[in-house]
């Protein structure tokens, strides 16, 4: 099958077109033939040999896919042949065809199309699972979401509002933080002309805080999350673009609040544990796609020999959402 394969780790120009076996699958699984795939911040890291796919998954990058089943496995009984689904992976969506278990697929929610579908798994699961299963948002509670308008950024406001939580975003542009308020952010901070967000986040919530802070960026925003976050709050880091070594942190100011802080990541967790949340988001949150009130949110859509293209788009941090790769 076809496959984008990478020649060393490195920049963008390392990406090629290749040749590869097409997965075999097991009773379990299911093969897909791959309409789209989306882009996610793990795949410039995996290109960069800085981020490798837990051991036994697929050295091909990509963590999200849609498409249509192509074969069913002996065992499977919830999809058939010409179904269009989507999908969560460890690792293999740059390619023709995925093999896949059958537990770690959805159905694409009618009026979607493949590329919108292609940018739902990663950023919504990984979303659900912070603000649901890891920091326990709840009505009326408020959420601080940096990146806001990221791909995880997007479908997290719309969870927020989805269950009557309040979102305040951090973004990186006036445009960036209007987008946000459209998708439902209550509040939005352009964090490159108002560097203090920690003093807006209280002015906004009247020295409350947020109860629920979803971080990408980690150590350059450690003191001031610490000042923003309210009493019993739950603090999530999901990576750490802003550096992973923290200088002279007060830890005291944890102590008093009273803060959880956590790290959540998805890729590397077990397949059941992967199996229960799709599963879960998509008895809870699916259906809500169907009706429009929740969307994906697509910033770009690439051919396939443009991936060198999209991955320096995504490094240049402009887009609004996800950027999505069409099928081979």
């Amino acid at each position: 099958m076809k496959a984008i394969l990478t020649k060393s780790p490195g920049e963008a120009d390392q990406l090629y077109f290749g040749q590869t076996d097409t997965p075999v699958t097991d009773p379990g699984q299911l093969l897909i033939k791959v309409r789209a795939s989306g882009l996610n911040r793990a795949d410039i890291l995996q290109r960069q040999g800085k981020y490798p796919p837990p051991k036994g998954e697929s050295e091909i990058i990509g963590l999200e896919i849609s498409g249509v089943v192509e074969e069913v496995g002996s065992d499977c009984t919830r999809y058939k042949k010409g179904d269009r689904v989507f999908a969560l992976l460890a690792g293999g969506g740059y390619a023709e065809y995925v093999a896949i278990d059958e537990h770690l697929v959805m159905p694409v929610p009618s009026g979607l199309s493949f590329e919108e579908a292609a940018g739902m798994a990663e950023v919504f699961l990984t979303a659900h699972q912070v603000l649901f299963l890891v920091s326990r948002l709840k009505q009326n509670e408020i959420a601080l979401i940096h990146a806001g308008a990221s791909g995880v950024g997007t479908a997290a406001i719309q969870l927020c509002r989805s269950v009557g939580a309040k979102a305040i975003v951090t973004a990186g542009s006036d445009e960036k933080v209007k987008f946000c308020q459209t998708l439902g952010a209550e509040h939005g901070i352009n964090y490159k002309t108002e560097s203090d967000f920690a003093t807006r986040v209280m002015e906004y919530t009247n020295g409350h805080g947020a109860d629920v802070i979803i971080d990408p960026v980690g150590a350059a925003y450690f003191d001031r999350n610490l000042e923003a976050v309210a009493p019993d709050g739950r603090w999530v880091l999901l990576a750490a673009m802003g550096g992973a070594k923290v200088q002279q942190a007060n830890l005291a100011k944890l102590l008093m609040k009273r803060v959880t802080l956590s790290g959540s990541t998805l890729r590397a967790r077990s397949k059941s544990y992967k199996a229960t949340l799709v599963h879960d988001f998509a008895e809870r949150f699916l259906p809500q796609f169907e009706t429009g009130q929740l969307k994906p949110v697509i910033d770009r859509v690439y051919e396939w020999q443009d991936v060198a293209e999209a991955h320096t788009y995504m490094e240049q941090n402009k887009n609004m959402g996800k950027i999505v790769l069409n099928g081979m």
